[in-house]
């Protein structure tokens, strides 16, 4: 499906597989409106991509787990902003490693309202508006997380989880409006996911990664971009996206 002159709204956009997925789309010639809570990246972002590839791109500082923050901008658009072909969920992060007695309530906190609550909100806003106008996509950004789950991410784990039922339920109270929803969930990413789970440990960050090689956020948008590009009549419902030398959330080859 063509997607050249779409609008797309993006979540999460200034880095990791937001970034990717704005760089993606401005480079099929879509039309930008991308989020995040960095207005400095936003910013560098906006310029690079409109420059490079002449499209539309229009950003809004957003942390989304802001029920009101989220109400007072995406119900508020003024055309041609007020409506999306697209919307990418991929707001979203990880805290802690740490057993269900021992861990963050904070943490727990942070990653409920990010991951669930903010991802629901910006949904709500955004799909009411595609109903009207007879069409859409949502693509959801979950998680291997969201089908299994480990030691130490029971919290994570559970807001991915959602996503998937979400993802499935939306799915049914959307069909036949015109609509249609896909997730992509992908295992290990090398971006700042690591990096934000454990607090700006930047060595125990890398330790993740060490001895093989993961996914980067550009595989995933071109995962999201093959969702985005599907003919009206089909629709990609659940994409799992691993590295090769991942066979589940715990189960890796690393090299020695």
């Amino acid at each position: 499906m063509e997607i050249r002159d779409q609008r797309v709204c993006i979540t999460g956009a200034s880095s990791g597989i937001g970034e990717a997925c704005a760089r993606a789309f401005a480079a099929a010639g879509a039309n930008l409106f991308l989020v995040a809570r960095r207005a400095s990246r936003l910013a560098q972002l906006k310029e690079e991509l409109s420059k490079k590839h002449g499209v539309d791109v229009h950003t809004a500082v957003l942390d989304v787990r802001d029920r009101t923050a989220v109400a007072e901008l995406l119900d508020n658009l003024q055309a041609p902003w007020d409506r999306f072909d697209i919307l990418v969920n991929n707001a979203g992060l990880s805290r802690g490693l740490d057993p269900i007695q021992t861990a963050s309530i904070d943490d727990w906190e942070e990653m409920i309202d990010t991951n669930v609550k903010g991802l629901l909100y910006v949904t709500r806003s955004v799909v009411a508006r595609m109903v009207s106008n007879g069409g859409g996509h949502v693509i959801n950004i979950g998680s291997i997380a969201g089908h299994e789950t480990y030691a130490g991410g029971s919290v994570y784990c559970a807001t991915k989880h959602a996503v998937t039922a979400i993802n499935r339920s939306m799915a049914i109270d959307l069909l036949g409006t015109g609509v249609r929803v896909s997730s992509v969930d992908p295992g290990l990413v090398d971006t700042e996911f690591a990096k934000v789970r454990f607090h700006g440990d930047e060595q125990r960050a890398a330790g993740v990664y060490k001895g093989l090689t993961p996914l980067s956020g550009e595989d995933v948008a071109e995962a999201v971009m093959f969702c985005a590009t599907r003919p009206p009549h089909a629709n990609v419902r659940e994409l799992i996206l691993l590295a090769s030398a991942q066979a589940s959330a715990v189960l890796n080859y690393r090299k020695p």
